[in-house]
């Protein structure tokens, strides 16, 4: 039986985009940064668990109001990233982690290795589901949060624990987190009068 034209041209596609992801994975690892390394080693690590975005909520949730709003939106929509990058994402793409002694990335760089699949990325999920719920609610701190949120995504090519197309899925996947929670939420999060 053969594959149709569309089909064999959408396998195509994959295996270029995947060649094209595996050369930008190992020209990050072979760019000598020694500034950024420990810094972006560091970043990363304080993602876990969406730490960092947890505490900025915190500091939100102090002040009545939009900020409050702003800072619940936020959470929630990093529950939605979370479920969906880890229990749906991993579970569907089970891609394997990039092989960071294959592509020489500086041991300096290096955070734990996670034992789960490496599609899309949950840290780059769940800081682009935060920022971009917040920033639907405060618009002022869209690039802030924005500019955070690629730090961490990137800071996990850096790390050497993902491919960049799993970080390119996990910041769409976080942005459309953040735009089911603050849809349904809206008249929750933009009270009238």
């Amino acid at each position: 039986m053969t594959s149709s034209p569309l089909a064999v041209r959408l396998r195509e596609t994959v295996r270029e985009l995947t060649v094209v992801d595996q050369a930008v994975y190992a020209a990050v690892a072979a760019t000598p940064t020694p500034t950024l390394d420990t810094w972006l080693r560091e970043l990363s690590t304080a993602a876990n668990h969406s730490k960092i975005s947890f505490s900025i909520a915190a500091l939100l949730a102090v002040r009545p109001g939009a900020a409050r709003r702003a800072a619940a939106a936020g959470v929630a929509a990093v529950a939605v990233a979370s479920v969906s990058a880890n229990l749906l994402g991993k579970q569907l793409a089970r891609r394997p982690r990039p092989d960071r002694d294959a592509a020489q990335v500086p041991f300096v760089r290096h955070v734990p290795m996670p034992v789960s699949a490496s599609f899309p990325s949950g840290h780059t999920a769940s800081a682009f589901a935060f920022a971009t719920a917040v920033g639907t609610c405060l618009p002022w701190t869209s690039v802030p949060l924005g500019l955070l949120a690629a730090t961490v995504g990137y800071s996990r090519v850096h790390t050497g624990v993902h491919y960049p197309g799993d970080v390119a899925a996990g910041a769409l996947l976080g942005m459309a987190s953040a735009a089911a929670v603050t849809g349904l939420a809206r008249p929750l999060l933009h009270p009238p009068g």
